[in-house]
């Protein structure tokens, strides 16, 4: 069954950390206008409100992974996970945002009609079928599947006679207390459940491939606090979060630039914290840094669960599951009660939504990003995707803005469709994402791609593409505007 529903001005796709936001920027920036956002859940936090495993927890600061317009004021810098989802929903009632929101509205597909200039979004909600018709579409669905964790295909998975789970679905109820734990995995997920679970489990075992870059950073900041004292918190907020962009650009132009000095560095940081006698071998990472993302341990939590004997790294390959853990390669029997495969994400752009164009599917792959937003020659159409080697809201903050702008100039000009256009013919180009961590190398092939020149080329910097888009000129050649509307009244000055 089949309902055809209300028009919006601009439709968003999720509920998360960026829906929320440009819901907020659309508050600020187009008051006059009206959207929805769709969100297939039940519950306003995307990432923060679907993982509850112990210690989920912030890789980023909150100074820098808070949005530009609402302060963070908890004293905690690198966040638990409860607060930021809390910060989230405060920040959708404080901007009257909640309003707009549409939970259990899963959206299947979205088809642009360049002679009416209108996307129509195909949704399910509660079995059935509904349309909404929106002048503008935004996707703000992450990039990963929220009903799908990647699991490698483990032989003999059905052997082990334990629990087996993954992270993405972590059960409210697991009892682990005195049992033994294994952590398949050595990223951000892996090296945050270690510490968190051995305040009950008997032991916890971190089992990786292969290493990866850890830095110990500090949770809270006596600076700040100090600072707390004696300035408003919104100058503390601001003068925090340009010092802190500033520390983590230098940090990654530093490893790009000497990553020999720069593992020295990293390693030597991470010695410092663990026994005399450890083999570094597992904190020894055989690609450069940043190449990959640097894995935060908030106080060294880490560091000083393996230092009091309470957890344990192991560097081997997996041969197989057998009925009391993991049988690895050089022949040991890794024992285990629980085995959490901390594997990865399933990548997935727009949330799995069949995107087309008159009804022709677009071939997402074979296009370019506009300014990190928008895409090659599709019209009126969105992506917020923030940064890999900083906080995502940086740029997501910047993106919606920008976005809001571009439909106040069209409205300046008369204009109902926006479309990029490359009219310098076929450019070399490269990932969309340009890391090499697995999860997203399984992926490239589905994803879009970056131009070499500017505005195709995506910049890792905050500075840069603050310049770039605070000054970004929505009249440049590059942006195709059509569909005149035809007016009587005086265009605003």
């Amino acid at each position: 069954m089949s309902q055809t529903n209300e028009y919006f001005d601009l439709l968003i796709i999720g509920a998360g950390l960026s829906g929320i936001g440009a819901g907020c920027h659309m508050k600020k920036e187009c008051p006059g206008k009206s959207f929805a956002i769709l969100e297939g859940r039940q519950a306003i936090g995307g990432t923060w409100d679907l993982f509850r495993y112990p210690g989920i927890r912030s890789d980023s600061d909150m100074y820098t992974l808070g949005y530009e317009f609402k302060p963070w004021v908890n004293k905690k810098g690198i966040a638990d996970g409860d607060d930021i989802r809390n910060y989230i929903r405060e920040a959708a009632q404080e901007n009257k945002v909640e309003e707009h929101i549409r939970f259990g509205h899963k959206v299947i597909g979205a088809d642009y009609s360049s002679s009416e200039s209108l996307w129509t979004v195909t949704v399910e909600v509660d079995g059935e079928t509904r349309t909404y018709r929106s002048q503008f579409l935004l996707s703000c669905t992450g990039y990963y599947n929220y009903n799908e964790g990647f699991t490698p295909d483990f032989e003999g998975r059905d052997d082990f006679k334990g629990q087996i789970l993954h992270p993405q679905f972590w059960p409210e109820d697991l009892d682990y207390e005195g049992k033994n734990v294994l952590v398949i995995g050595s990223g951000a997920t892996a090296v945050t459940l270690v510490p968190a679970m051995t305040d009950k489990a008997k032991s916890v075992t971190m089992l990786q491939r292969s290493p990866s870059y850890v830095i110990s950073v500090p949770q809270m900041d006596p600076m700040i606090n100090f600072m707390r004292k004696i300035m408003p918190e919104k100058w503390v907020y601001k003068i925090t979060r340009g010092r802190n962009v500033t520390i983590t650009l230098a940090i990654y132009n530093f490893c790009k630039k000497f990553p020999g000095l720069a593992r020295k560095l990293l390693q030597k940081q991470v010695s410092s914290q663990l026994p005399k006698d450890f083999d570094m071998s597992h904190f020894t990472p055989k690609y450069n840094p940043w190449d990959e993302r640097l894995c935060a341990v908030p106080n060294g939590d880490m560091f000083k669960a393996i230092k009091a004997g309470k957890a344990n790294v192991v560097t081997d390959h997996i041969d197989r599951f057998v009925e009391n853990g993991i049988l690895l390669k050089s022949g040991k029997v890794q024992e285990a009660d629980i085995i959490v495969t901390a594997t990865g994400l399933k990548i997935q752009l727009l949330g799995n939504m069949n995107l087309t164009m008159d009804g022709q599917e677009i071939p997402m792959p074979e296009k370019m990003s506009y300014r990190g937003v928008m895409f090659e020659d599709i019209p009126n159409f969105g992506m917020i995707f923030g940064y890999t080697n900083a906080s995502w809201t940086l740029k997501a903050d910047m993106l919606s803005k920008w976005f809001c702008g571009l439909m106040k100039h069209m409205d300046h000009i008369g204009a109902r469709e926006a479309k990029p256009v490359n009219h310098h013919g076929k450019m070399e180009t490269r990932p969309f994402v340009d890391m090499q961590s697995g999860y997203i190398a399984r992926m490239a092939h589905t994803l879009p791609r970056q131009g070499m020149e500017k505005p195709w080329k995506l910049y890792q910097n905050y500075f840069a593409d603050m310049a770039a888009l605070k000054t970004a000129n929505y009249d440049e050649e590059t942006i195709e505007y059509g569909n005149k509307v035809v007016t009587t009244e005086p265009r605003p000055a």
